[in-house]
């Protein structure tokens, strides 16, 4: 028994064929119309975007050039800056260190002269005078004492100057450091290609880090940093001249009132040697003038005690007369002779006697004279030994002026942190 095969599926006619055939091939033809208009576009969109790329690849490194360029010229204009800061620093330092010596050697002449106004009050009795000498010691404390403290101040201003511009290293430095950061990073960005291997995707690259700046700002940032530090530096250097000029007129003036002071010690110590010198021959012919007012008052009082034996006789003589008897008790010549040589005597006597004790008492009025030339001999040479005391201890300043003359000490250049050697912490 024969089959009947499947039922056939849906069936289209000629027409259709036929139109799909054409659809087909106007599709055909338009899917390449588009896709060579696509691939024109794609070939025009490839050069266009190569070139473009090209262009900023080169545009970029171009502007990076330039950028290193900057970044590279305000480098060194901070290190120049800086270099001239620490030179600077290095410049004041020794400026104050000299500032500090001179304070230091002022301790001496202050110690001298008071010791040497210590000593003069050891004078007693009328060699305690307001003299010159004590005056010009107390000018020379008094100018000791106020150039210790103008140099005091300059040594303060000159630690705090050196403390602004320390500041103003550490903030040059720290630009200093950030630009060599910078040129590293963008030559490093500068030296990169489209073959670097170490170039990959990365995460919003578009955005803006927190803290950035705009150009204007970065270079007056820079610019600010070393203003700041050129003004510092004229300050220091004004500083400085002031500093040694002060020291200069301060160190005149100490020596002119050291030479006035040592004259008027001169003088006075002349004096002091005039007066006792004049003192000592008084004593002496007043010594002599004693002895021989002793030996005439022992003249005195030998006549005095002749006389008195020359009146006992006249008396006596008188007396025994009187013993007369009758017509022989007479006024004779003798009588009138006793009499008038009693008369005489007891004359003679009071004046013996007047005389002296006026001796005596002149003699007494020497020996207490005597006496207080004796004790006012002794201060005398009690102050001429304070005044040469005095002039042997002032020898120290000269001793001193002599030494810082010849032999000036090194000084060590340092900054104020201490170091010797003032390098660029970028270097």
């Amino acid at each position: 028994m024969s089959t009947f095969p499947a039922k056939p599926g849906l069936r289209h006619g000629v027409s259709d064929w036929r139109g799909n055939n054409q659809q087909l091939s106007a599709t055909a033809q338009h899917e390449r119309h588009v896709s060579s208009a696509i691939r024109q576009e794609g070939r025009s969109l490839r050069n266009e975007t190569n070139c473009q790329t090209s262009w900023d690849e080169s545009d970029t490194s171009r502007r990076l050039g330039d950028r290193v360029w900057d970044v590279a010229r305000w480098k060194d204009v901070l290190e120049t800056c800086a270099l001239k800061v620490d030179e600077e620093m290095e410049a004041l330092t020794l400026t104050k260190d000299k500032t500090e010596q001179a304070l230091a050697a002022t301790a001496v002449p202050l110690e001298v002269s008071t010791e040497c106004l210590t000593l003069r009050e050891g004078r007693r009795g009328h060699e305690l005078v307001m003299d010159p000498v004590e005056e010009q010691l107390k000018k020379e404390v008094e100018l000791i004492e106020r150039v210790q403290q103008s140099l005091q101040q300059h040594i303060d201003q000159a630690f705090e100057q050196l403390c602004v511009l320390q500041e103003t290293r550490h903030q040059l430095t720290n630009d200093l450091q950030n630009k060599m950061d910078a040129l590293d990073i963008d030559m490093s960005c500068l030296s990169l290609t489209t073959k670097s291997p170490q170039i990959s995707l990365k995460t919003n690259p578009t955005r803006i880090p927190p803290g950035s700046s705009t150009s204007q700002e970065w270079v007056q940032f820079s610019q600010f940093n070393v203003n700041r530090a050129q003004e510092a530096m004229q300050a220091s250097q004004q500083i400085r001249e002031n500093m040694n000029l002060s020291r200069a007129q301060l160190q005149n003036e100490l020596e002119t009132q050291r030479r006035a002071t040592e004259f008027a010690l001169r003088k006075r110590n002349h004096n002091e040697e005039q007066s006792r010198d004049e003192l000592q021959w008084q004593i002496r012919n007043t010594e002599e003038e004693m002895a021989e007012m002793e030996g005439d008052i022992q003249g005195l009082d030998a006549d005095l005690q002749a006389k008195t034996a020359s009146l006992k006789l006249a008396h006596t003589r008188l007396e025994t007369r009187t013993r007369r008897l009758g017509m022989d008790l007479c006024r004779d010549e003798v009588q009138h002779g006793l009499v008038a040589e009693v008369q005489q005597l007891e004359a003679t006597i009071q004046v013996l006697k007047q005389k002296l004790s006026e001796a005596q008492n002149s003699l007494q009025r020497m020996k207490l004279h005597h006496s207080h030339m004796l004790q006012d001999l002794s201060r005398k040479q009690e102050a001429l030994s304070l005044e040469q005391r005095s002039m042997s201890t002032r020898t120290r300043l000269t001793s001193t002026s002599t030494t810082d003359r010849t032999a000036v000490p090194l000084v060590p250049l340092a900054n104020s942190s201490g170091r010797s050697n003032l390098q660029l912490l970028a270097q």
